[in-house]
């Protein structure tokens, strides 16, 4: 019956679209370019829709088709809600969340119960969960059994639904096909930290949220954005838009075909028309901007922003836009770094066959080095002896001898010392001490001074084996060890005052974004929300996958993979080549290439960060 449907649905669509081509195909006229902001959805191609129940279908009939209907391409689910009795069409709520489910959500024949009064039935939906997305449209990984009631009644001589959760229950596939990540964006909150940077307080940063692909997915994305962050990023980042701010009235919003967008807003509040100064309307316009042009059948060159009654508050282009612009922390990522044989550090250009020795101390050999991290600027380097017990910071460049160490590990042996240490976009660096008796993430203020304890919530008895933090400076990759598994844990870095008025920074909300993966190795930053992660499941081999920050697979979900790679490298410049520390050495692989070697000598590759 399933396959039944969504052939007649699929079908019916292809005919139409056959046609309605053939109709419009042009047969004369000039060659003309395609411009950039023309670029359109590959999957938009095709749509599904539903087939209402027919006469003298049973429950379990009844539930398969409802949970067929709601994969199709619907906006209101119009015929998914034809299954339920006149008065729940009119109360269920599709947009509540969305449980995903591997393979499908299934209806066995022992899960049909007729009530004891014989009156009507309980029909059983089940499945294993693989995921939750919520009614802010965020994902999250989930995992254990699924079990939905829909209960039936006879309404006209025919059976329909009166009971059902609130939402939508779909396959893995289904759920891949209807919906899409996109980030909207907020502003970092830097607290006590937003001055050092240049545009410190207008530091964008990405919070991934799942739309439908093809039911007004740009007025879809903005509604996203208005709704505020997701609940996990909301502690780190803030909005430009007043609360309560929304869409005015039923707007359909689209590109025309200079690539502007208007849109219209209302306050919220009856007879009260929105007003906000210029500056915070050009954040919010920004805000806008760079959340639907990163959509990848979107390309925005301007925005303006109205009131509801149409009056203009602001208008942003993108070259002011670019004063807001993602990324804005992360740095030219100009060279490529690693150890060579001699464990000195040395440079790698994109179109350089092996690497140069750096100028400064890091790169004499004088004294050999186990983990290293290039600071942002590519000014600063840092670096863990080849022991694990000694931290060093110097310049890159400048020929002067190393200084005392800034951090020195108590452990007993080498696993037990420092983990490889990592700079965020404010010129601070973190680095974890795994001494079993006195283990520790600490962060150092410019790369100087004395290293500050920085608390993290709900780590538990596991141990930080590894750590990355993102540019931005408020989200930060743990791979955190608990006896013999090593997952990989995101959390929030917040910063604030403490009660004597002293900046305090925190790490909270740990969540697992590889719940799949029982042994990961390896993590690196790939982008605003992407992640390229090392691991593998259980009983299974080691992969290459890319991950978003909220737990959804990434595009590509995986990568080729090479032999035992120990360290990973990504630029969150997505052009540039992924480096890795594997049996074969240093290896690279370029954007839609193959693993290339760079040198069997060598280790730790790393970019800026």
């Amino acid at each position: 019956m399933r396959a039944e449907r969504r052939a007649a649905g699929a079908a019916l669509t292809a005919g139409l679209m056959l046609l309605t081509g053939c109709a419009s195909m042009p047969s004369s006229g000039e060659v003309k370019p395609i411009e950039g902001n023309q670029r359109s959805d590959g999957d938009a191609t095709v749509r599904v829709f539903g087939v209402p129940p027919q006469s003298g279908e049973r429950p379990a009939q009844i539930v398969r088709g409802f949970l067929e209907a709601t994969t199709s391409d619907e906006a209101e689910y119009e015929t998914a809600r034809q299954y339920l009795t006149e008065e729940t069409a009119g109360e269920w709520d599709p947009f509540a969340g969305t449980t995903v489910v591997s393979g499908g959500p299934d209806v066995p024949p022992a899960g049909v119960l007729p009530d004891a009064e014989e009156s009507g039935y309980t029909v059983e939906v089940t499945g294993t969960r693989l995921a939750e997305v919520d009614g802010k449209h965020a994902y999250a990984p989930a995992s254990g059994p699924y079990l939905g009631a829909f209960h039936l009644v006879e309404e006209e001589g025919e059976w329909r639904i009166d009971q059902l959760p609130d939402g939508l229950v779909l396959g893995e596939a289904d759920f891949e096909r209807i919906y899409r990540s996109v980030n909207t964006y907020y502003y970092a909150g830097l607290g006590p930290q937003a001055g050092d940077v240049p545009r410190g307080k207008n530091l964008l940063v990405a919070d991934p949220v799942y739309v439908r692909r093809r039911i007004d997915p740009v007025t879809e994305t903005v509604r996203a954005l208005l709704g505020g962050p997701t609940d996990w990023m909301r502690p780190i980042v803030t909005s430009a838009y007043p609360t309560g701010v929304r869409l005015a009235s039923e707007q359909t919003l689209a590109l025309d075909d200079a690539g502007a967008l208007q849109v219209k807003l209302t306050s919220g509040v009856q007879d009260r028309p929105l007003r906000v100064q210029r500056t915070q309307c050009e954040r919010m316009a920004a805000q806008l901007l760079h959340t639907v042009d990163h959509q990848s059948s979107a390309r925005v060159h301007r925005v303006t922003l109205q009131n509801e009654r149409g009056a203009r508050l602001c208008g942003l282009g993108n070259e002011e836009a670019h004063r807001y612009a993602p990324g804005a922390l992360n740095g030219r990522a100009a060279m490529q770094y690693y150890l060579d044989g001699d464990r000195r550090l040395v440079a790698l250009g994109e179109a350089q066959e092996s690497g140069i020795p750096v100028d400064g101390p890091f790169g004499t050999g004088s004294l050999p080095m186990r983990h290293v991290a290039v600071s942002r600027s590519e000014t600063l380097a840092a670096g863990v002896s080849l022991d694990g017990a000694r931290l060093h910071v110097a310049p890159l460049h400048s020929d002067v001898p190393f200084q005392a160490p800034v951090l020195v590990s108590r452990g007993e042996s080498e696993s037990a010392r420092l983990t490889a240490p990592s700079w965020d976009g404010l010129g601070d660096l973190w680095v974890a001490d795994q001494d079993p008796e006195d283990p520790r993430l600490l962060r150092l203020r410019d790369g100087e001074g004395t290293p500050q304890r920085v608390d993290v919530d709900g780590l538990g008895a596991g141990r930080v084996e590894a750590l990355r933090v993102a540019a931005d400076g408020v989200r930060i990759a743990l791979l955190v060890r608990e006896g013999d598994a090593v997952t990989l844990m995101l959390g929030r870095v917040e910063r604030e005052y403490d009660d004597d008025g002293r900046p305090r920074v925190k790490v909270t909300g740990l969540r697992d974004v590889a719940p799949q993966l029982e042994n990961v190795v390896a993590v690196s930053w790939a982008g605003g929300s992407r992640m390229v992660v090392v691991g593998k499941e259980a009983g299974g081999v080691q992969q290459v996958r890319v991950m978003s920050t909220d737990g959804s697979p990434g595009t590509p979900a995986k990568l080729p993979n090479v032999n035992k790679i120990e360290s990973i490298a990504a630029s969150e410049d997505e052009d540039k080549p992924l480096l890795a520390f594997s049996a074969e050495g240093i290896v690279r692989l370029p954007r839609d290439g193959d693993w290339q070697e760079v040198t069997d000598e060598g280790s730790a590759p790393v970019y800026p960060g």
